[in-house]
């Protein structure tokens, strides 16, 4: 069964988890979260990849966090509005992240909201991206994946996936509302 969520971060403990700094060794946002929680074994090792281009997608150990892998993929920056090219690159993100987790055999994929943060991507354009590539994406690979989460940090972020998740995914809302991957609260 597939199950979507919208969560904070810091509250999922099983799925591979995302960043997104051209680096790949820590900054600010999900990017500077994960690396602290994951410790100084993670940046080791990002620094052995050289980097990642936006809309790339590299696969690392979890170290200190809850999770086996991390998949570290890098938003585009939003100047003056969205265009087809950060749109393209938003896509990328998404489907480059599933494709390196079913590549590395993982069942289990956690989205934050990529680029939304101090990269400028609006929220309420993000969403339809996001929703809309994971859903293409499982239309051809369902069974490749057992479960996609989407971590939230804000209030007004849980609300966007809350009201578009029914129309990408209308068993999504009825089926899952009531259970949470890890301690019975509510799954926002």
């Amino acid at each position: 069964m597939r199950r979507f969520y919208a969560r904070d971060l810091k509250c999922v403990l099983f799925p591979p988890l995302f960043s997104a700094n051209k680096t790949l060794l820590g900054g600010g946002g999900v990017d500077g979260a994960i690396h602290r929680g994951a410790g100084p074994l993670l940046r080791k090792e990002c620094i052995t990849l050289g980097g990642c281009e936006t809309g790339e997608a590299k696969i690392t150990g979890a170290y200190g966090l809850p999770a086996k892998h991390v998949i570290h993929t890098v938003g585009p920056i939003v100047f003056g509005g969205v265009g087809a090219k950060e749109q393209d690159a938003l896509r990328d993100c998404y489907l480059n992240s599933l494709k390196t987790a079913v590549q590395n055999e993982l069942r289990t994929v956690a989205f934050p909201c990529i680029s939304t943060g101090v990269y400028g991507y609006p929220p309420e354009e993000a969403v339809e991206v996001a929703l809309a590539t994971v859903r293409e994406y499982l239309d051809e690979h369902h069974e490749q994946l057992d479960r996609i989460i989407f971590c939230v940090f804000l209030k007004s972020d849980a609300d966007l996936y809350q009201r578009n998740l029914p129309l990408y995914f209308p068993q999504a809302q009825s089926a899952d509302q009531s259970e949470s991957p890890t301690d019975g609260q509510d799954p926002l």
